[in-house]
């Protein structure tokens, strides 16, 4: 371990600068991730600026957004072509997982 001394040289030489965040997001392909109160020391070494960031990091649960199996404009079209009612038009969209022709070929059957 590098005692604190040797550090601020270190430091100084590299031209680091410590940046004062309070948190820092990664938005990575696999999800995103957080580091609460890290440290954060930005620094340019021949040419290359570099981030080091030191903290505890977090995975964030995101809750995904169900989408509705149908639209509103599936019921209509289901409705205009069968002449059957909201509900039943719905109803024909759920078994038909969301497919507007195969609510309509359903509900014709029916008939």
């Amino acid at each position: 371990m590098i005692n604190p001394r040797e550090m601020r040289r270190l430091m100084r030489q590299l031209k680091a600068k410590e940046i004062d965040a309070y948190e820092v997001i990664i938005k990575a392909r696999d999800g995103d991730y957080i580091i609460e109160d890290p440290q954060v020391m930005y620094m340019e070494i021949q040419g290359q600026k570099m981030l080091q960031v030191i903290g505890e990091m977090k995975k964030i649960e995101v809750e995904k957004e169900e989408k509705p199996l149908y639209t509103d404009e599936d019921v209509q079209l289901v409705m205009q072509q069968t002449g059957c009612s909201e509900e039943e038009a719905k109803k024909a969209l759920e078994e038909a997982n969301g497919e507007p022709a195969e609510a309509i070929i359903s509900i014709m059957s029916r008939r």
